[in-house]
């Protein structure tokens, strides 16, 4: 009986909030120059997912490499996003959501400047990696941190401006790989967000709020970090290696180890009382139904726009220029239909 009330007394403790509980955002004029930081980041992110799409074609010709190889400049920045944002952003709310965002800046910032300097395809995917790990700490405390600069009354204003960046720079991408390399070669897609990066250092470090709360006992998981970029990373490994023709039989075993690290991955996270992955918000049909959507869609668009720059370079004979403008009217569109959505 004791040890059931102490145990029930710990329990109550780790679960103690401390803080500022009525922290209610930034003031002028303070929160404009944080809402232009969370900007920057967040545009430099979405856009280096984008900008390389039109470029695939030149890299591949000026690096020696096939069409196939080349996609991997794209894949290894995606993938190690999708590893790695639940960790970050779990990161995030135990170590601080600011200090996950500056640090994702100076690792995005180091990884566009190796891209750059890169002379073969091994050293740019390597780069495209560690590139990807900064991404991937900045977009997953992004709109954490938006919640905390926005007052209540004014939070859907800034998820609003949100994801008008993300649409801005979606739109950017293509035109802009267009007009760099119109006078330039590739390395400069990735060496315009080294001046860029370091602004956003700067005004981030000074303007950047800190958590206003904290949760007592909330522990940064590795083993759940590391079981959850393996899941992911095992599931996008198995497609990639059939998709290569690797012999099947090495590919039946990355699908028994996938379904092993997935299983022993799932019946923690429902053991846990803070999971990374939230089984419970799964469980609503329409909050699932609305993520399966969501993920279909998305996997739709990227083979598409991965795949449409050497459809158009190399059967319709478009130059870079001519294949950036045509790929911005996909993403235009998506500029001034999601306001009808909403």
């Amino acid at each position: 009986m004791v040890f059931k009330k102490g145990k029930k007394m710990k329990q109550e403790e780790e679960d103690k909030i401390v803080g500022d509980l009525n922290w209610d955002g930034l003031h002028r004029p303070r929160i404009y120059y944080a809402m232009a930081t969370t900007f920057c980041g967040l545009f430099l992110s979405v856009l280096d997912g984008s900008i390389c799409n039109v470029a695939l074609p030149s890299i591949a010709q000026q690096l020696h490499v096939s069409s196939s190889d080349s996609i991997w400049i794209v894949n290894s920045f995606q993938l190690i996003i999708m590893m790695t944002l639940l960790p970050f952003s779990s990161m995030g709310e135990r170590w601080g959501y600011k200090q996950v965002y500056l640090r994702g800046v100076v690792v995005f910032t180091i990884g566009s400047l190796l891209c750059a300097l890169s002379h073969n395809l091994p050293l740019l995917v390597v780069s495209r990696v560690f590139q990807g790990f900064g991404a991937s700490m900045i977009m997953s405390v992004n709109t954490s941190l938006i919640k905390l600069i926005y007052p209540k009354h004014r939070l859907g204003e800034g998820v609003g401006l949100n994801a008008t960046v993300v649409a801005i720079a979606s739109v950017t991408g293509p035109t802009l790989a267009a007009a760099i390399l119109s006078f330039a070669s590739w390395p400069w897609l990735f060496a315009i967000n080294v001046p860029v990066g370091i602004a956003t250092f700067i005004l981030g470090r000074k303007y950047l709020p800190d958590n206003a709360v904290r949760r007592l006992g909330h522990r940064f998981n590795w083993k759940e970090a590391l079981l959850n970029a393996a899941t992911f990373g095992l599931f996008i490994g198995c497609v990639e290696a059939y998709s290569h023709d690797v012999p099947v039989r090495w590919v039946l075993c990355g699908v028994v180890l996938l379904a092993v690290v997935a299983a022993f991955y799932v019946r923690m996270q429902l053991g846990e009382r803070y999971p990374m992955l939230p089984f419970d918000l799964l469980k609503i049909p329409i909050f699932s139904m609305s993520v399966m959507t969501s993920i279909l869609s998305f996997t739709a668009q990227m083979m598409s726009l991965v795949a449409m720059p050497f459809l158009l370079v190399n059967t319709f004979h478009y130059d870079a220029v001519g294949t950036g403008l045509l790929m911005t009217s996909w993403p235009l569109v998506i500029v001034f239909v999601a306001p009808l959505a909403a």
